[in-house]
Protein backbone atom coordinates (compact mmCIF):
# COMPACT_ATOMS: atom_id res chain seq x y z
CA UNK A 1 0.00 0.00 0.00
CA UNK A 2 1.52 3.43 -0.84
CA UNK A 3 2.89 5.62 1.89
CA UNK A 4 1.23 9.20 2.38
CA UNK A 5 3.16 11.89 4.46
CA UNK A 6 3.11 11.23 8.19
CA UNK A 7 1.33 14.57 8.46
CA UNK A 8 -1.63 13.74 5.43
CA UNK A 9 -5.01 12.97 6.97
CA UNK A 10 -5.40 10.43 4.96
CA UNK A 11 -2.59 8.96 6.48
CA UNK A 12 -3.65 9.47 9.35
CA UNK A 13 -6.81 7.94 9.02
CA UNK A 14 -5.42 4.89 7.58
CA UNK A 15 -2.22 4.03 9.77
CA UNK A 16 -3.92 5.70 13.40
CA UNK A 17 -5.87 3.82 15.92
CA UNK A 18 -8.48 1.62 14.81
CA UNK A 19 -11.72 3.17 17.47
CA UNK A 20 -13.82 -0.67 17.70
CA UNK A 21 -16.40 1.66 18.98
CA UNK A 22 -17.24 3.04 16.06
CA UNK A 23 -18.63 -0.50 14.70
CA UNK A 24 -22.43 -1.13 15.10
CA UNK A 25 -23.65 -4.44 13.35
CA UNK A 26 -26.75 -3.94 10.98
CA UNK A 27 -29.25 -4.84 13.53
CA UNK A 28 -28.51 -1.75 15.65
CA UNK A 29 -27.98 0.77 12.67
CA UNK A 30 -31.88 -0.09 11.49
CA UNK A 31 -32.99 0.88 15.08
CA UNK A 32 -31.27 4.28 14.78
CA UNK A 33 -31.55 5.26 11.13
CA UNK A 34 -30.12 8.46 10.55
CA UNK A 35 -30.61 11.08 7.41
CA UNK A 36 -27.84 12.83 5.71
CA UNK A 37 -26.56 14.06 2.59
CA UNK A 38 -23.06 12.92 1.23
CA UNK A 39 -20.45 13.98 -1.08
CA UNK A 40 -18.49 12.22 -3.64
CA UNK A 41 -14.46 12.92 -3.64
CA UNK A 42 -15.61 15.32 -6.94
CA UNK A 43 -18.21 17.62 -4.52
CA UNK A 44 -21.36 16.65 -5.76
CA UNK A 45 -24.19 16.07 -3.39
CA UNK A 46 -25.76 12.85 -3.81
CA UNK A 47 -29.56 11.84 -2.61
CA UNK A 48 -30.80 11.63 0.27
CA UNK A 49 -30.86 8.11 2.23
CA UNK A 50 -32.20 6.65 6.02
CA UNK A 51 -30.43 3.76 7.28
CA UNK A 52 -30.69 0.71 5.58
CA UNK A 53 -29.16 -1.94 2.98
CA UNK A 54 -29.18 0.36 0.30
CA UNK A 55 -27.53 3.22 2.37
CA UNK A 56 -24.91 1.16 3.57
CA UNK A 57 -23.84 -0.05 -0.09
CA UNK A 58 -23.53 3.34 -0.53
CA UNK A 59 -21.34 4.42 1.91
CA UNK A 60 -18.99 1.44 1.30
CA UNK A 61 -18.93 2.52 -2.68
CA UNK A 62 -18.49 6.07 -1.59
CA UNK A 63 -15.35 4.89 0.69
CA UNK A 64 -14.05 2.89 -2.31
CA UNK A 65 -14.11 6.23 -4.43
CA UNK A 66 -12.17 7.83 -1.88
CA UNK A 67 -9.27 5.67 -1.61
CA UNK A 68 -8.85 5.41 -5.39
CA UNK A 69 -9.12 9.11 -5.43
CA UNK A 70 -6.36 10.15 -2.54
CA UNK A 71 -4.63 6.96 -3.96
CA UNK A 72 -4.14 8.95 -7.21
CA UNK A 73 -3.85 12.31 -6.25
CA UNK A 74 -2.71 12.11 -2.38
CA UNK A 75 -1.14 15.56 -1.80
CA UNK A 76 -3.87 17.55 -3.26
CA UNK A 77 -5.37 19.57 0.08
CA UNK A 78 -8.50 20.37 -1.21
CA UNK A 79 -9.41 17.02 -1.96
CA UNK A 80 -7.85 15.76 1.62
CA UNK A 81 -10.18 17.97 2.92
CA UNK A 82 -13.45 16.88 1.48
CA UNK A 83 -12.41 13.66 2.71
CA UNK A 84 -12.13 14.61 6.30
CA UNK A 85 -15.48 16.33 5.67
CA UNK A 86 -17.03 13.28 4.21
CA UNK A 87 -15.37 10.93 6.96
CA UNK A 88 -16.52 12.95 9.92
CA UNK A 89 -19.99 13.99 8.51
CA UNK A 90 -21.48 10.35 10.07
CA UNK A 91 -19.70 7.40 12.12
CA UNK A 92 -21.02 5.22 9.03
CA UNK A 93 -19.00 6.76 6.76
CA UNK A 94 -15.73 6.10 9.50
CA UNK A 95 -16.96 2.51 9.46
CA UNK A 96 -17.04 1.91 6.16
CA UNK A 97 -13.69 3.67 5.65
CA UNK A 98 -12.06 1.65 7.86
CA UNK A 99 -13.14 -1.57 6.81
CA UNK A 100 -11.92 -0.49 3.08
CA UNK A 101 -8.81 0.69 3.93
CA UNK A 102 -8.53 -2.76 5.94
CA UNK A 103 -9.50 -4.71 2.75
CA UNK A 104 -6.86 -3.03 0.48
CA UNK A 105 -3.87 -3.02 3.08
CA UNK A 106 -4.66 -6.47 3.58
CA UNK A 107 -4.93 -7.66 -0.35
CA UNK A 108 -1.12 -5.80 -0.52
CA UNK A 109 0.10 -7.47 2.65
CA UNK A 110 -1.47 -10.88 2.05
CA UNK A 111 0.12 -14.55 0.24
CA UNK A 112 -1.49 -15.05 -2.75
CA UNK A 113 -3.88 -17.71 -2.81
CA UNK A 114 -2.11 -19.88 -5.20
CA UNK A 115 1.25 -19.35 -4.55
CA UNK A 116 2.26 -22.65 -3.97
CA UNK A 117 2.27 -22.28 -8.31
CA UNK A 118 5.28 -20.24 -8.02
CA UNK A 119 9.02 -21.39 -7.41
CA UNK A 120 9.83 -18.19 -6.08
CA UNK A 121 8.11 -15.82 -3.57
CA UNK A 122 7.32 -12.77 -4.61
CA UNK A 123 8.60 -9.42 -2.67
CA UNK A 124 6.21 -6.82 -2.57
CA UNK A 125 8.88 -3.31 -3.27
CA UNK A 126 9.28 -1.07 -0.18
CA UNK A 127 7.40 2.10 -0.82
CA UNK A 128 9.36 5.64 -0.77
CA UNK A 129 6.68 8.24 -1.66
CA UNK A 130 7.10 9.39 2.47
CA UNK A 131 10.70 10.30 1.38
CA UNK A 132 9.32 13.04 -1.29
CA UNK A 133 7.76 16.24 0.35
CA UNK A 134 3.94 16.69 -1.07
CA UNK A 135 4.45 18.51 -4.75
CA UNK A 136 8.28 17.54 -5.82
CA UNK A 137 6.89 14.18 -7.61
CA UNK A 138 9.44 13.52 -10.39
CA UNK A 139 7.95 12.24 -13.88
CA UNK A 140 10.82 9.61 -13.24
CA UNK A 141 8.91 8.26 -10.21
CA UNK A 142 5.78 8.42 -11.36
CA UNK A 143 6.85 5.95 -14.61
CA UNK A 144 8.65 3.89 -11.97
CA UNK A 145 5.31 3.65 -10.50
CA UNK A 146 3.31 3.06 -13.67
CA UNK A 147 6.06 0.58 -14.15
CA UNK A 148 5.61 -1.47 -10.78
CA UNK A 149 1.67 -1.02 -10.79
CA UNK A 150 1.41 -2.87 -14.24
CA UNK A 151 4.01 -5.47 -13.17
CA UNK A 152 1.85 -5.81 -9.78
CA UNK A 153 -0.99 -6.15 -12.04
CA UNK A 154 0.68 -8.66 -14.75
CA UNK A 155 1.17 -10.54 -11.47
CA UNK A 156 -2.15 -10.81 -9.65
CA UNK A 157 -3.64 -11.91 -12.96
CA UNK A 158 -1.25 -14.74 -13.58
CA UNK A 159 -1.85 -15.52 -9.44
CA UNK A 160 -5.28 -15.84 -10.41
CA UNK A 161 -5.58 -17.54 -13.86
CA UNK A 162 -2.90 -19.97 -13.36
CA UNK A 163 -4.47 -22.42 -11.74
CA UNK A 164 -7.54 -22.22 -14.03
CA UNK A 165 -5.22 -22.46 -17.15
CA UNK A 166 -3.76 -25.59 -15.82
CA UNK A 167 -6.94 -27.07 -15.44
CA UNK A 168 -7.85 -26.22 -18.88
CA UNK A 169 -4.86 -28.04 -19.93
CA UNK A 170 -5.96 -31.21 -17.81
CA UNK A 171 -10.31 -31.02 -18.52
CA UNK A 172 -12.00 -32.57 -21.84
CA UNK A 173 -15.07 -30.24 -20.54
CA UNK A 174 -14.75 -26.88 -18.28
CA UNK A 175 -17.96 -24.78 -17.64
CA UNK A 176 -17.86 -21.02 -17.36
CA UNK A 177 -19.42 -18.71 -14.65
CA UNK A 178 -23.07 -19.73 -14.46
CA UNK A 179 -23.09 -21.75 -17.43
CA UNK A 180 -24.43 -25.56 -17.25
CA UNK A 181 -23.41 -28.46 -19.82
CA UNK A 182 -25.17 -31.81 -20.64
CA UNK A 183 -22.93 -33.74 -22.35
CA UNK A 184 -23.38 -37.49 -24.04
CA UNK A 185 -20.32 -39.55 -23.06
CA UNK A 186 -18.99 -42.46 -25.82
CA UNK A 187 -20.73 -45.03 -23.85
CA UNK A 188 -24.19 -43.21 -23.58
CA UNK A 189 -23.79 -42.08 -19.91
CA UNK A 190 -25.12 -38.34 -19.44
CA UNK A 191 -22.98 -35.71 -17.40
CA UNK A 192 -24.27 -32.23 -16.21
CA UNK A 193 -21.49 -30.38 -15.88
CA UNK A 194 -21.91 -27.35 -13.41
CA UNK A 195 -21.14 -23.74 -13.61
CA UNK A 196 -17.30 -23.24 -13.34
CA UNK A 197 -16.69 -27.29 -13.45
CA UNK A 198 -14.75 -29.29 -15.13
CA UNK A 199 -13.58 -33.06 -15.81
CA UNK A 200 -11.23 -35.23 -17.83
CA UNK A 201 -12.66 -38.14 -19.48
CA UNK A 202 -10.55 -41.59 -19.43
CA UNK A 203 -12.29 -44.54 -20.82
CA UNK A 204 -10.49 -47.46 -21.26
CA UNK A 205 -12.07 -51.54 -22.42
CA UNK A 206 -12.52 -52.56 -18.96
CA UNK A 207 -13.13 -49.07 -16.95
CA UNK A 208 -14.84 -46.01 -17.14
CA UNK A 209 -13.39 -43.46 -15.39
CA UNK A 210 -14.00 -39.55 -15.34
CA UNK A 211 -12.09 -36.75 -13.17
CA UNK A 212 -13.81 -34.28 -11.19
CA UNK A 213 -11.24 -31.50 -11.27
CA UNK A 214 -12.70 -28.45 -10.53
CA UNK A 215 -16.71 -27.85 -9.19
CA UNK A 216 -19.31 -29.98 -9.42
CA UNK A 217 -21.10 -33.09 -11.75
CA UNK A 218 -24.38 -35.04 -12.02
CA UNK A 219 -23.99 -38.14 -13.67
CA UNK A 220 -26.79 -40.58 -15.02
CA UNK A 221 -24.43 -43.64 -15.57
CA UNK A 222 -25.55 -46.45 -18.25
CA UNK A 223 -25.79 -50.33 -17.28
CA UNK A 224 -22.66 -51.81 -18.34
CA UNK A 225 -21.61 -54.57 -15.66
CA UNK A 226 -18.34 -55.53 -18.07
CA UNK A 227 -17.20 -51.67 -17.06
CA UNK A 228 -17.73 -50.16 -13.64
CA UNK A 229 -18.02 -46.26 -13.96
CA UNK A 230 -15.92 -44.36 -11.71
CA UNK A 231 -15.23 -40.68 -10.40
CA UNK A 232 -12.52 -39.98 -8.81
CA UNK A 233 -12.54 -36.45 -6.64
CA UNK A 234 -8.87 -36.26 -5.81
CA UNK A 235 -8.81 -38.73 -2.73
CA UNK A 236 -12.25 -39.77 -3.18
CA UNK A 237 -13.32 -42.55 -5.70
CA UNK A 238 -17.34 -43.09 -6.71
CA UNK A 239 -17.60 -46.68 -8.26
CA UNK A 240 -21.00 -47.73 -9.91
CA UNK A 241 -22.31 -49.64 -12.53
CA UNK A 242 -26.12 -48.20 -13.24
CA UNK A 243 -27.34 -44.97 -11.52
CA UNK A 244 -27.52 -41.33 -11.50
CA UNK A 245 -25.43 -39.49 -8.30
CA UNK A 246 -23.77 -35.89 -7.76
CA UNK A 247 -20.20 -35.18 -6.85
CA UNK A 248 -19.27 -32.08 -5.31
CA UNK A 249 -15.83 -30.77 -5.46
CA UNK A 250 -15.47 -28.37 -1.21
CA UNK A 251 -12.64 -26.21 -0.09
CA UNK A 252 -12.96 -29.13 2.45
CA UNK A 253 -13.43 -32.29 1.23
CA UNK A 254 -15.49 -33.56 -1.29
CA UNK A 255 -19.82 -35.21 -1.09
CA UNK A 256 -21.45 -37.80 -3.17
CA UNK A 257 -25.28 -37.89 -3.12
CA UNK A 258 -27.32 -40.73 -5.20
CA UNK A 259 -30.86 -40.15 -6.99
CA UNK A 260 -30.98 -43.69 -7.82
CA UNK A 261 -29.27 -46.70 -7.82
CA UNK A 262 -26.20 -48.00 -5.27
CA UNK A 263 -22.80 -46.37 -5.13
CA UNK A 264 -19.67 -47.05 -3.14
CA UNK A 265 -17.37 -44.34 -2.40
CA UNK A 266 -13.66 -45.16 -1.57
CA UNK A 267 -11.51 -42.97 0.35
CA UNK A 268 -8.11 -43.91 2.04
CA UNK A 269 -8.82 -47.51 2.19
CA UNK A 270 -12.48 -47.31 3.19
CA UNK A 271 -15.59 -47.45 2.10
CA UNK A 272 -19.26 -46.24 2.38
CA UNK A 273 -21.84 -47.86 -0.07
CA UNK A 274 -24.77 -45.79 -0.61
CA UNK A 275 -28.36 -45.89 -1.17
CA UNK A 276 -30.91 -43.82 -2.81
CA UNK A 277 -31.27 -40.20 -0.82
CA UNK A 278 -27.69 -41.33 0.79
CA UNK A 279 -25.13 -39.02 1.15
CA UNK A 280 -21.63 -38.55 1.95
CA UNK A 281 -19.04 -36.07 2.96
CA UNK A 282 -15.72 -37.00 2.88
CA UNK A 283 -12.76 -34.60 4.33
CA UNK A 284 -9.25 -34.80 3.00
CA UNK A 285 -8.10 -35.66 6.62
CA UNK A 286 -10.21 -38.68 5.67
CA UNK A 287 -13.38 -38.34 8.17
CA UNK A 288 -16.85 -39.55 6.70
CA UNK A 289 -20.48 -37.47 7.21
CA UNK A 290 -23.13 -39.15 6.50
CA UNK A 291 -26.80 -38.62 5.99
CA UNK A 292 -30.23 -38.87 4.23
CA UNK A 293 -32.31 -36.38 2.11
CA UNK A 294 -35.60 -36.66 0.20
CA UNK A 295 -34.52 -37.81 -3.93
CA UNK A 296 -35.79 -35.12 -4.96
CA UNK A 297 -32.91 -32.90 -3.06
CA UNK A 298 -30.14 -34.43 -4.55
CA UNK A 299 -28.70 -31.90 -7.02
CA UNK A 300 -31.02 -29.10 -6.35
CA UNK A 301 -28.50 -26.62 -8.81
CA UNK A 302 -30.30 -28.61 -11.45
CA UNK A 303 -33.36 -26.90 -10.81
CA UNK A 304 -31.23 -23.36 -10.13
CA UNK A 305 -31.65 -23.89 -6.11
CA UNK A 306 -28.83 -24.36 -3.12
CA UNK A 307 -30.93 -26.32 -0.76
CA UNK A 308 -28.65 -25.86 2.19
CA UNK A 309 -29.26 -27.77 5.60
CA UNK A 310 -27.38 -27.03 8.64
CA UNK A 311 -24.25 -26.29 5.67
CA UNK A 312 -21.12 -23.89 6.99
CA UNK A 313 -21.38 -20.27 5.53
CA UNK A 314 -18.57 -20.13 3.57
CA UNK A 315 -19.69 -23.37 1.75
CA UNK A 316 -23.07 -22.30 0.68
CA UNK A 317 -21.10 -18.67 -0.85
CA UNK A 318 -18.01 -20.96 -2.53
CA UNK A 319 -21.26 -22.14 -4.53
CA UNK A 320 -22.81 -18.57 -5.04
CA UNK A 321 -19.64 -18.22 -6.48
CA UNK A 322 -19.86 -20.14 -9.28
CA UNK A 323 -22.90 -18.36 -10.48
CA UNK A 324 -22.05 -14.48 -9.98
CA UNK A 325 -20.01 -13.18 -12.60
CA UNK A 326 -17.34 -11.41 -9.89
CA UNK A 327 -15.53 -11.57 -7.26
CA UNK A 328 -17.14 -12.20 -3.74
CA UNK A 329 -14.74 -11.55 -0.63
CA UNK A 330 -14.85 -11.50 2.94
CA UNK A 331 -14.39 -9.20 5.43
CA UNK A 332 -15.91 -10.87 8.02
CA UNK A 333 -13.86 -13.03 10.14
CA UNK A 334 -15.63 -15.95 11.73
CA UNK A 335 -18.92 -15.90 9.93
CA UNK A 336 -17.76 -18.09 7.13
CA UNK A 337 -17.94 -21.05 9.75
CA UNK A 338 -21.31 -20.38 10.68
CA UNK A 339 -24.20 -22.69 10.13
CA UNK A 340 -27.10 -22.25 7.93
CA UNK A 341 -30.46 -23.88 6.52
CA UNK A 342 -32.29 -22.86 4.07
CA UNK A 343 -33.45 -22.59 0.04
CA UNK A 344 -31.54 -20.16 -2.43
CA UNK A 345 -32.44 -18.94 -5.70
CA UNK A 346 -29.18 -19.35 -8.29
CA UNK A 347 -31.21 -17.10 -10.70
CA UNK A 348 -30.12 -14.44 -8.56
CA UNK A 349 -26.78 -15.10 -6.93
CA UNK A 350 -26.26 -11.45 -5.03
CA UNK A 351 -29.86 -11.22 -3.26
CA UNK A 352 -29.25 -15.27 -2.47
CA UNK A 353 -25.92 -14.04 -0.69
CA UNK A 354 -27.57 -11.25 0.66
CA UNK A 355 -30.31 -13.77 2.53
CA UNK A 356 -27.46 -16.13 3.35
CA UNK A 357 -25.35 -13.89 5.08
CA UNK A 358 -28.21 -11.98 6.65
CA UNK A 359 -29.13 -15.20 8.86
CA UNK A 360 -26.35 -14.24 11.01
CA UNK A 361 -26.36 -10.40 10.74
CA UNK A 362 -23.93 -10.18 8.26
CA UNK A 363 -24.48 -7.87 5.46
CA UNK A 364 -23.03 -7.38 1.91
CA UNK A 365 -21.70 -4.20 0.38
CA UNK A 366 -21.26 -3.75 -3.77
CA UNK A 367 -18.31 -2.27 -4.25
CA UNK A 368 -18.74 -2.37 -7.73
CA UNK A 369 -20.85 -4.69 -10.04
CA UNK A 370 -18.34 -7.29 -10.01
CA UNK A 371 -17.31 -6.79 -6.32
CA UNK A 372 -19.37 -7.81 -3.18
CA UNK A 373 -17.62 -7.87 0.03
CA UNK A 374 -19.25 -9.66 3.02
CA UNK A 375 -19.21 -8.23 6.28
CA UNK A 376 -19.87 -9.29 9.89
CA UNK A 377 -22.95 -8.32 12.44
Amino acid sequence: MRSWPAESPFAASVYGRRHESLFRAPSEIARSPSVFWTRGPAGDRDSEMTGSQEEQDRIATEAARWLVALEEDPDNAALLARFETWRRADPEHEVAWLSTSDIYDLMAHTTPVHAANWQRPVTRPRSHARRNPPGRRPSMRRRAAASLVAATIAACLALIFLPGLVIRFQADHVTQTAEVQTLRLEDGSIVRLAPDSAIDVAFRAGERRVHLLKGEAFFEVRPDPQRPFRVVARDVETTVLGTSFNVRLMRDGAEVSVRSGLVAVDTKGRQERLEVGDWVQVGWNGVMHRGGIPRDEVAPWLHGQIVARDRPLADVVDELRRYFPGAIAFAASGLGSRRVTGVYNLADPASALRAVVGTHGGSVSEVTPWLLVIRGG
